[in-house]
Order: structure tokens, then sequence, then C-alpha cells
């Protein structure tokens, strides 16, 4: 899935939750978050000042060895391994 599937996928998950956002208002947000190849993004910056990163139930982000490294969370690790619906 690239960026923009991803975007999408989420302004339509969003949708279902009642929300609206755009694909391209996500896309920003991802951009934000990630960064791009020419800007550092708010995850790589905060890596970059050897802190980590952690989004509840989804995972932790941080540095080992100079690479950086998801550590993926309970929740994460659960649905990807059908215990969660």
């Amino acid at each position: 899935m690239d960026r923009s599937a991803l975007a999408e996928a989420t302004a339509r998950k969003t949708a279902e939750h009642g929300g609206q956002v755009s694909a391209e208002d996500v896309e920003r947000v991802l951009e934000a978050l990630f960064g791009t190849v020419t800007d550092a993004g708010a995850l790589a910056e905060a890596l970059r000042r050897d802190q980590s990163v952690s989004l509840m139930g989804f995972g932790s982000f941080h540095l080992e060895n100079g690479t950086a490294v998801l550590r993926p969370g309970q929740a994460l690790t659960e649905y990807l391994n059908g215990d969660v619906d």
C-alpha cells in the first residue's frame, strides 16, 4: 500500500466512524508525521533526538544501532494474530 492508498483507506475508515476528512488532508498529516525524502517528519525528528515514539496499542518506534525499529503494540499484535475481529 503506497501513501495515496493509505490516505484513501484512512479517509474511508474515518467516514465509517462518523468523521469526515479528505484523503488530501490525510496525506498532509502523513507527510507531517513520516516526512518525505527532502523533509523529515515529526517521527524522524524525534528519533534523531534519540526519543522513542509510542502510539498506544499500535507500537513504538525507537533507534537500535542507528536503525529505526517498530516494536508492535499489544493491539496490533493481537489483530495480526487473528485474536481480535
